[in-house]
């Protein structure tokens, strides 16, 4: 049986994922991050389809879980195609411009970052739009999606902000893991898992979230775009002080002490 990866060995495969995601044209990060924002749209799709078919017979509470079990296929549609959402860019990358503390490194993440969410938030639009479109999902389908927008619509701003946190924490989290196992399999099962717990909470991550909000307003008129910004604006500050405080910092540093030592 292979022997489970040192922490050390896990922050270095970051770093070089990193160091090639910094690398990348702009044009490369845009199409990335916009085939992950298309392909997101799928796992909320099939989120609001199973939680139509399974909550009407079995109750709320089973229809949610069938749900949020759907959704996980989202992860993995990410994770074995290689695409990026706004938050896996929060522990390789970073790992990588530690290393390299040059102001050029800081400024092509400062880039990373901006192009990956505007390009997630764009490809997922525009899957949005096409499943939006009446007759492309079934109609319980889509008042499933309007009543999970309302449901993340309803919430407080410090409810958004610590959902968002969860969300952050645990999406860097999985960059982490991702960094500690080799085989596709391994991938997969990790992506299905953290997937589905995160539909499961539920948590606030940015993209995610947004996508939800922007089919609540164009299958019904209770949300505007303007509670489609600000939720956009509490999350990814969750997201990221999540993602980087409390998964990339202390990792860092658990790194960085053992090598003292």
């Amino acid at each position: 049986m292979a022997q489970a990866p040192t922490p050390e060995e896990i922050y270095r495969r970051a770093q070089e994922e990193g160091r090639r995601r910094l690398s990348m044209q702009p044009l490369m990060q845009a199409s990335t991050a916009f085939i992950a924002g298309v392909t997101i749209v799928f796992g909320i799709a099939a989120f609001g389809v199973t939680r139509a078919l399974v909550a009407p017979r079995f109750g709320t509470g089973p229809g949610d879980l069938a749900g949020a079990l759907a959704f996980g296929i989202g992860l993995i549609f990410l994770v074995v195609g290689r695409t990026e959402l706004f938050t896996e860019n929060f522990f390789d990358p970073v790992a990588a411009a530690i290393q390299q503390p040059a102001a050029s490194a800081w400024a092509s993440l400062a880039r990373l970052w901006t192009v990956v969410l505007a390009l997630n938030l764009i490809g997922g639009a525009v899957m949005a739009a096409i499943f939006s479109v009446e007759g492309t999902l079934p109609s319980s389908a889509r008042e499933a999606l309007v009543a999970i927008a309302d449901e993340i619509h309803s919430k407080g701003a410090l409810a958004t902000f610590t959902r968002a946190v969860a969300a952050g924490t645990l999406l860097t989290l999985l960059s982490y893991l991702l960094n500690a196992v080799d085989s596709s399999g391994s991938r997969i099962v990790v992506a299905y898992i953290v997937g589905s717990f995160l539909a499961l909470g539920p948590f606030d991550h940015v993209v995610v979230s947004a996508l939800h909000l922007v089919f609540g307003v164009w299958l019904a008129n209770e949300i505007g775009y303007g509670d489609v910004a600000s939720n956009i604006v509490v999350a990814t500050a969750g997201n990221l002080a999540g993602g980087l405080v409390l998964v990339t910092l202390t990792h860092t540093v658990q790194v960085k002490a053992s090598s003292r030592s």
